[in-house]
């Protein structure tokens, strides 16, 4: 009876549940080794860069840094009227020492985006630093009239925190007033949100469009014969070969008003000379070039499964008496979903971030937000609101994707 009670051993006297664990965690150790390189280039190409943005887009450093002195005296700022004299001297003298540092710049930037005229006027004093004596209230107040204005004292100390929202105010079109409210920006100054909604809808247009030309092309690709098949995949790969940019500039020449679809049109008599259509650097542009772009991304998640499907089940709904397109309908449209379901996620993701194409063939009205991301980033030097431009993209993207696999599945997406 002992002996059968006994636990189970290796050779070694190992117990060989003992064995069974080690060897477990030793697997897992290699496999943890074999993905070792492809997790570390996660982390540095993706997961860092989203961490740095969404930093970037809530940090405010410029003021605490910039001004201690001035921040550090503004503690106990009743708000009510301008501050008395050793604020004032605190603020000359984080003047004199952001100058000699060279480092106002990204101070007076900073108070800019949020009150035109900061810049103007930490630049105007800072050159007058050198002749200023005290009292110094007084030759602030001569130096420029912002520092006269008590929204001026209340933007600084607003924006000393080292963290703030008026970026991703900014990128939904509101600000911040000197008391702290939320408004609307002006209606001049209201752009961002606009933007994001023609993303949005044109993004799904050019899905849509995808679908429609893709579906019957995946069709033939599948139930062709193979000689046939192959070289009708070879033209739907070739677009591929062929660099994103010259395929852009190449429907330039194509719908601009002398291009080679006008000069048709008019050749045929379908429009007059003084007629032609004005299909570049628009909404339609843009549809146009995308949608031949990111047709590909359609049309081979949509053959990948439609090969699967055994030709048997159309025959079969036949015998039984259905119509063409009642067999269709009820028997391989719904077993293509899977198809369409990848296909429509990764095309409407890839074009909500495209910039190429919208910037050389949309115009002002056929860009998209993505353009004016490029935009802050490279000429209005606006990294943080780029960055909150960017989260809230990123954000709207993963809401999508939640309600899409809430919705279809992501289990049920097939992409070969």
């Amino acid at each position: 009876m002992s002996d059968s009670a006994a636990p189970l051993t290796t050779a070694d006297g190992v117990p060989l549940k003992v064995s069974l664990r080690r060897a477990v965690r030793r697997s897992k150790f290699k496999a943890l080794l074999l993905v070792s390189p492809l997790l570390l280039f996660l982390g540095i190409a993706f997961v860092i860069p989203i961490f740095e943005m969404l930093s970037r887009s809530v940090a405010n450093p410029e003021v605490s840094t910039s001004l201690p002195r001035t921040v550090a005296a503004l503690e106990n700022w009743d708000r009510q009227a301008l501050p008395d004299e050793p604020v004032f001297e605190a603020l000359v003298e984080d003047l004199r020492e952001g100058q000699a540092a060279r480092n106002l710049g990204l101070l007076a930037s900073r108070l800019n985006y949020e009150r035109s005229g900061m810049r103007s006027a930490i630049n105007r004093t800072a050159r007058g630093l050198g002749s200023m004596e005290p009292p110094y209230r007084e030759a602030m107040l001569d130096a420029h009239a912002r520092w006269g204005e008590l929204d001026t004292w209340k933007l600084i100390e607003r924006e000393s925190s080292p963290y703030t929202m008026t970026y991703y105010l900014s990128a939904l079109d509101r600000h911040l007033t000197p008391d702290g409210e939320i408004t609307m920006a002006p209606d001049n100054q209201q752009i961002h949100v606009s933007l994001f909604w023609r993303t949005f809808w044109m993004s799904g247009l050019i899905t849509l469009m995808t679908l429609l030309l893709g579906y019957p092309i995946a069709f033939l690709l599948a139930n062709l014969p193979l000689r046939h098949s192959n070289l009708l995949m070879i033209l739907v790969l070739l677009p591929f070969w062929t660099s994103l940019l010259v395929r852009t500039t190449t429907w330039i020449a194509i719908l601009q008003s002398q291009g080679v679809l006008n000069d048709m049109m008019v050749f045929l008599g379908v429009i007059a000379d003084e007629a032609r259509w004005q299909m570049i650097h628009n909404k339609i542009g843009t549809v146009v070039a995308m949608t031949h772009i990111l047709l590909p991304f359609m049309i081979l998640p949509l053959y990948s499964v439609m090969k699967t499907i055994p030709p048997s089940y159309m025959r079969a709904a036949r015998s039984l008496g259905g119509r063409p397109f009642l067999c269709f309908r009820r028997v391989y449209f719904p077993l293509t979903i899977p198809g369409i379901a990848a296909g429509g996620i990764l095309v409407f993701i890839l074009s909500i971030g495209y910039y190429i194409t919208p910037a050389l063939v949309g115009g002002q009205s056929g860009r998209f937000i993505t353009n004016y991301i490029a935009y802050h980033m490279q000429t209005s030097l606006n990294w943080g609101l780029a960055a909150a431009i960017a989260s809230i993209l990123l954000f709207v993207v993963v809401v999508f994707y939640l309600v899409f696999n809430r919705l279809v599945g992501v289990d049920k997406v097939k992409l070969g």
